[in-house]
């Protein structure tokens, strides 16, 4: 059975978006700004977000992306559910800051797990910008793992995450994520911001 349209055919509008990519970064700008405002509904969105998103990186041949889809669509439950057990009265998730020390171990091991990965995508595959879109992944899983543990300095991973997004989708000609990516990194500074003030808060 054919679908009446290709969801990976451009739009007939600027950009060369495709309806899925287009549905996709939609669905991401709901689900970061939930995050920002440490709401657990983020969650649904995201899963459908990921889901649609392996599926436009697979295409565009950024094999690492396409495979942090996978991690990021399991990670969700896990978030969902830390989450769910560690809200406050009013509702919002409890925020907890790393520390300095744990925080830069994190750094080191998602530094040395790009240098892996991307030697990997680079000698095995016919990856676009094996390193670079390595270090989009593993510095996305750990920035995912932290967020879904409530740390403070997730944030941080995701506002380097976004700087290094931005040009390589332009690059690639995904332009509603590259877009996308630049809305990500308001907000992951704002919520770096909200985050922090929430962590003094409860301190």
């Amino acid at each position: 059975m054919s679908l009446p349209f290709d969801p990976f055919a451009p739009l007939p509008v600027a950009f060369g978006m495709t309806p899925i990519e287009l549905f996709a970064a939609t669905l991401g700008l709901i689900n970061v700004a939930l995050v920002v405002r440490r709401s657990i509904w983020n969650y649904p969105f995201g899963l459908a977000m990921v889901a649609l998103y392996g599926w436009v990186f697979l295409d565009a041949k950024l094999y690492s992306d396409a495979l942090l889809q996978i991690f990021f669509f399991v990670v969700q439950f896990y978030g969902w559910w830390n989450w769910n057990r560690s809200r406050a009265d009013a509702g919002e998730v409890l925020v907890s800051p790393l520390g300095t020390a744990r925080f830069a171990t994190w750094i080191t091991g998602a530094l040395v797990a790009t240098a892996c990965w991307g030697a990997v995508m680079h000698y095995w595959t016919d990856a676009h910008f094996p390193w670079w879109d390595g270090a989009i992944a593993m510095f996305s899983i750990a920035a995912q793992i932290l967020q879904s543990r409530r740390n403070l300095e997730s944030w941080i991973l995701w506002i380097a995450v976004d700087l290094m997004a931005i040009p390589l989708f332009a690059l690639k000609g995904l332009w509603p994520t590259a877009i996308l990516y630049v809305v990500f990194l308001i907000l992951s500074i704002i919520g770096l911001i909200e985050w922090r003030r929430a962590a003094s808060k409860a301190a």
